[in-house]
């Protein structure tokens, strides 16, 4: 099986929960790469890597459902985290990067401990997950 095969499979059977922990991970790693194509000042690579991370924050925003109160306190952060992406593109800062992959990092250390604990609750009813 051939790596894109791989996480192809991941991907599709993959439950809602991780597929959210996916993307975190994957916006994290887009701005690490970012950071460090602006530390080689490699603009082409530093734009590419920006943008992914914003398309990740963007589906984030689009997949969010807004009927839940904790929605309404979590898209003005997804929001904010998309335009100081955008400024750090422009201005080319990388504390700026800093910053939203700390944000970046805080929700998805908090959606891993939400998942964990879904879990826990779901074995102790003798659920399957």
């Amino acid at each position: 099986m051939s790596i894109q095969a791989y996480e192809n499979n991941t991907v599709e059977t993959a439950s809602q929960g991780e597929l959210v922990l996916k993307l975190y991970n994957g916006c994290i790693k887009f701005i690490k790469a970012s950071g460090k194509a602006m530390e080689n000042n490699d603009i082409e690579k530093k734009n590419l890597n920006i943008q992914k991370a914003q398309r990740i924050i963007q589906e984030l925003i689009i997949t969010t459902d807004p009927s839940y109160d904790i929605s309404q306190q979590i898209l003005p952060l997804y929001e904010y985290m998309n335009r100081r992406l955008l400024e750090a593109n422009t201005k080319n800062d990388r504390e700026i990067l800093d910053e939203v992959q700390g944000l970046a990092e805080e929700f998805r250390d908090t959606w891993k401990e939400v998942l964990i604990q879904t879990r826990r609750a779901e074995y102790s009813k003798g659920g399957n997950v």
